[in-house]
């Protein structure tokens, strides 16, 4: 069962936001219990200091604790400042409630809740994959009755849509099976599953979110590109997911016309790495003509990854056919990192050697031209683009895109 509302021209209300939240989740669920609330960090555009304050108001009288964990993945750690300002608190003690990280990087975090067989890896990923798959998750949703996964649903490039059950997998997971199901969708392609609902990717998390025994009710929240949210909905976990699907396939996703052989995508000051600003690559790559170039400005950014740039510096950007028709030779890099590689360099094949990317990708950020270079991507230096140049010229080819990175651009008639 899922309490909810939502539309495409129609901002919900504060009010309207506070009867949903308590009819969804009810008071019996939360009375007397110990509640995780589940959120993202700050690479999501979500109204988190309004929902953290609603909650606390609603529920904290009632609940025993109700702490708020953000779900990481594999990004860095927030300081204490950073997790203060992301849910809106000031620096007043909550007696019931705690605000932490998920820390992916102590291996103490984490419990075994049990392991997907190679048979069914094979079965649910249509012979794309066959190993068995050993899944973990922080050891805290133990130490709890009642988990609420409060997170916002946009077009992604691994799992066709984010939210639901992804806020475990790989929100507060680790393991092979974070590095499994990201290169999962390298295989299958960000062109083939992005703005999709039922993948294979997703499939397979929801497979290993039946492992989680402990009760869960989930919170999903469609927010326009204006930061006002549009729709809410609360109850079970994958009806919950599947009705915010639904409403960002609406909000989230542009069509055009025909394609455009030069897009410049604008990153928001979000993504201050290109692991996540890569997003402006999936969310346009679909209307870039074949031959064309993508251009990530980004004048702010000068980090590949916080976390797995060493990998990235020596194994650079490539189409996936790069990576197949070698195989062993990158046995020791991550397989998340090998399918954020491949999702930003786009698709491409790899002939005899030689890489043949369906377009141009470039890079007009900090990030110097040597490096753009040894990477295998473009460079343009952002301080002699002027946006203003190329913007109003769709009629030449030319599309500029501001804070780029969670709208889908799909061209009219694309499947």
């Amino acid at each position: 069962m899922v309490t909810g509302k939502g539309a495409c021209d129609a901002a919900l209300t504060e009010t309207e936001v506070g009867e949903i939240l308590r009819e969804g989740i009810g008071d019996s669920s939360i009375r007397g219990r110990r509640v995780l609330v589940i959120t993202p960090d700050g690479t999501r555009t979500a109204p988190l200091p309004l929902m953290t304050r609603l909650l606390l108001r609603i529920f904290s009288g009632s609940a025993s604790r109700l702490d708020f964990m953000v779900a990481l993945g594999s990004h860095k750690p927030l300081s204490e400042e950073e997790i203060r300002r992301l849910y809106g608190i000031d620096g007043g003690r909550q007696e019931k409630s705690s605000f932490f990280n998920h820390r992916w990087d102590r291996p103490d975090t984490f419990r075994k809740l049990g392991t997907i067989t190679e048979r069914e890896v094979f079965r649910v990923t249509g012979g794309l994959l066959s190993e068995k798959m050993d899944i973990v998750i922080n050891r805290a949703v133990y130490d709890y009755d009642l988990i609420l996964v409060l997170g916002p649903v946009f077009p992604h490039e691994v799992v066709g849509f984010s939210g639901g059950n992804k806020y475990f997998f790989p929100g507060i997971s680790g393991g092979k099976f974070l590095h499994g199901f990201h290169w999962l969708g390298a295989l299958i392609g960000c062109l083939e599953i992005i703005g999709k609902k039922h993948t294979p990717t997703r499939a397979l998390i929801d497979r290993a979110a039946l492992m989680i025994e402990t009760e869960k009710i989930c919170i999903s929240m469609v927010v326009d590109p204006k930061k006002a949210l549009r729709g809410l909905f609360v109850g079970n976990m994958e009806e919950s997911w599947e009705k915010a699907a639904n409403l960002s396939s609406q909000v989230h996703v542009l069509y055009r016309e025909r394609p455009y052989r030069l897009v410049i995508g604008a990153a928001p000051a979000m993504y201050d790495e290109l692991w996540t600003a890569g997003k402006v690559m999936y969310k346009l790559e679909p209307v870039v003509a074949d031959g064309g170039e993508l251009v990530i400005y980004a004048p702010h950014m000068r980090t590949l990854s916080h976390t797995w740039g060493d990998y990235l510096e020596r194994i650079g950007y490539h189409v996936r056919d790069y990576y197949l028709a070698q195989p062993g030779k990158f046995d020791d890099v991550p397989k998340a990192v090998l399918a954020h590689s491949t999702h930003v360099r786009g698709a491409g094949t790899y002939v005899n050697k030689k890489e043949l990317p369906r377009i141009s990708v470039t890079l007009a950020t900090g990030i110097s031209r040597e490096r753009c270079q040894k990477i295998g991507l473009g460079y343009m230096d952002p301080g002699k683009m002027d946006l203003a140049q190329y913007r109003n010229r769709e009629n030449e080819g030319v599309l500029v895109v501001e804070n780029a990175g969670e709208t889908l651009y799909r061209l009219k008639g694309a499947t």
